[in-house]
């Protein structure tokens, strides 16, 4: 297994667990943390498990970038960063795995925005969320990418404009969260979403999760057309046709 500077990757009965390990930095997304997340990814797509659990050492889940990757940086330089943060958010929601976000903490910038891309997320109550770059002078333009998808445009923009932190039951209900549960319950919840969220056929998960993003981003006619050809496929499928027998010989 891959040793790493910047997380500590494990596995426990079918369900990896990613931790961002840098709290003295605030587990900040620096260019080193952000190709060994896409790195983990990819490792655990390729494996065993059947779902994933992101996780947080430390008093901050995310800062965000790392702004010693970005002072005095060049212009091609910049590009690249931003072009591994692109990376590493599109290779999370790529996985054919369900990948569940345990936020303990605060979440900030392109923290919140790994946040969004997740496709669960469970909050402790004193979890927070912010994209600060409103206060500041760098807007968080990739942030808003993945948050906006989440919770909409108004609610995205006050965000991104205000650059205030708004609690975990607001992010609940702003849609940026599943559910808000008390500190000392926190794994507890995740562990119980993440087997829901896996259990059944895993090859009809991944195709579940891959088809609904490809459908999020299309019109609804086209929606509807590549939607309807994975569902042709997946009621093709061995396994499918193999539940369909086992159904009807019960009646």
């Amino acid at each position: 297994m891959t040793q790493f500077s910047c997380l500590q990757l494990s596995q426990a009965q079918g369900i990896a667990t990613v931790t961002l390990n840098l709290p003295d930095k605030r587990n900040a997304l620096s260019l080193v943390m952000m190709r060994e997340l896409t790195l983990a990814f990819a490792q655990i797509a390729a494996g065993d498990a059947r779902g994933v659990i992101l996780a947080a050492n430390g008093p901050v889940f995310s800062a965000g970038h790392n702004f010693a990757d970005m002072a005095g940086a060049d212009a091609a330089h910049l590009q690249q960063l931003f072009a591994a943060c692109t990376d590493m958010m599109n290779s999370l929601q790529h996985m054919p795995q369900p990948v569940l976000a345990r936020v303990h903490a605060l979440a900030t910038a392109a923290g919140c925005q790994l946040v969004a891309t997740c496709d669960l997320v469970i909050a402790s109550e004193q979890a927070a969320f912010a994209l600060p770059g409103g206060k500041g002078s760098l807007f968080c333009h990739t942030p808003l990418v993945a948050v906006s998808r989440s919770i909409g445009r108004k609610r995205a923009l006050e965000l991104a404009l205000t650059g205030d932190p708004i609690n975990a039951q607001t992010a609940a209900d702003w849609g940026l969260v599943n559910r808000v549960v008390p500190h000392e319950q926190l794994d507890a919840a995740c562990l119980d979403l993440i087997q829901r969220a896996t259990r059944g056929s895993a090859a009809s998960k991944a195709s579940g999760k891959q088809g609904f993003y490809e459908q999020m981003e299309l019109p609804q006619a086209q929606a509807y057309a590549v939607s309807m050809q994975r569902m042709a496929c997946g009621a093709h499928n061995e396994e499918a046709q193999q539940s369909f027998q086992a159904f009807l010989n019960r009646s």
